[in-house]
C-alpha cells in the first residue's frame, strides 16, 4: 500500500520530469526533490534518478533521431567534450566552496532570461553562422561546448541540458529543436557514465527504477513530440521555465 501511495505521488511528476527534460533540459530539478519527498535517501535518491532519467533520456533521443533534428557528428564531439569537463569540474568542486558557484549562477540566470526574452526570434531557424563553418572547426566548437558545460556539469549540475541548448543555438546557430536534440546525445553519454558509477556503488533502487520508467519515458515521448510539432518558440517557452526553476532552487539553497 505505501508502494502504491509514493507511485501516487512519484507518477505525474516522473511524467512532468520527461516532459521538461525532453523539451528543454533540467527534468532533475523535479525528480529529485519528487525521490527525496517520498523518503528516498540523498544518494539513492541521485542513483535512482541517474538510471530512470539515463532510459528516458535514450526514448527522447531514439524519437528526435527518427524525425532527423540530431546533426550526429556534432552531437557526438561534444559528447566527448562534456565527458572530459564534467571529470575536470567535479574535481574542482572538491576544492571550491558551493556558495561562490551559486552566487555566479544567480548572476548568470536573469542574464539568459533577459536575452531571450529581448531575443525573441532565438532559435526560430538556423543561422547562417553554423552553415559557414568548415568541419574541422564545427567539430572543435562542438568539442569545446562539450567542454564548457560539462565543466558546469561537473560544477554545478543543474539545468545542463538547457545550456547545451543555448550553446548549440548561440555558436553553431542551430535552431532550438536541432539543437534539443544534440543536447539529447550529450546528455545520454553523461548519464550512461553516471549510472555506471552509481550502480557500481550499490546505489539504485532497482524496486523503483521499473514503474519510474514508465512515467518517465511516456513524459519524454510526449516532450520529444511537442517540441518536434511545436516548433522553437515551443522550446524557447519551456528554456524561460527550466531557468526560473534553476533560480528558484539556488535561491533556496542559499537562504536555507
Amino acid at each position: 500500500m505505501e508502494y502504491l501511495k509514493m507511485f501516487i505521488i512519484l507518477g505525474p511528476l516522473l511524467f512532468l520530469t520527461g516532459f521538461v527534460d525532453s523539451v528543454a533540459g533540467g527534468g532533475g530539478l523535479i525528480s529529485i526533490p519528487a525521490y527525496l519527498f517520498v523518503g528516498l535517501p540523498v544518494h539513492l535518491a541521485s542513483g535512482t534518478n541517474k538510471v530512470v532519467n539515463g532510459i528516458g533520456t535514450a526514448s527522447a533521443t531514439w524519437r528526435f533521431f527518427r524525425s532527423g533534428k540530431i546533426r550526429m557528428r556534432i552531437a557526438l564531439w561534444a559528447a566527448a567534450g562534456a565527458l572530459g569537463g564534467a571529470f575536470i569540474g567535479a574535481q574542482l568542486a572538491l576544492r571550491m566552496p558551493e556558495a561562490i558557484l551559486q552566487a555566479c549562477l544567480l548572476v548568470a540566470l536573469p542574464v539568459v532570461a533577459v536575452f531571450l526574452a529581448v531575443k525573441k526570434d532565438f532559435g526560430k531557424t538556423g543561422s547562417p553562422v553554423g552553415k559557414e563553418l568548415p568541419p574541422a572547426k564545427e567539430h572543435l566548437l562542438s568539442l569545446l561546448i562539450g567542454l564548457v558545460i560539462g565543466l558546469y556539469d561537473g560544477l554545478v549540475g543543474p539545468g545542463t541540458g538547457t545550456f547545451l541548448i543555448m550553446g548549440f543555438t548561440l555558436v553553431l546557430g542551430m535552431d532550438l529543436i536541432t539543437a534539443s536534440g544534440c543536447a539529447k546525445v550529450v546528455n545520454l553519454s553523461s548519464n550512461i557514465a553516471s549510472a555506471a558509477v552509481w550502480i557500481a556503488g550499490g546505489k539504485v533502487i532497482w524496486s523503483i527504477v521499473l514503474p519510474a520508467v514508465i512515467f518517465v519515458v511516456a513524459g519524454n515521448q510526449c516532450g520529444a513530440r511537442y517540441a518536434i510539432r511545436g516548433g522553437s518558440d515551443k522550446v524557447r517557452g519551456m528554456i524561460f521555465v527550466v531557468l526560473g526553476m534553476l533560480f528558484v532552487k539556488m535561491i533556496w539553497e542559499l537562504v536555507v
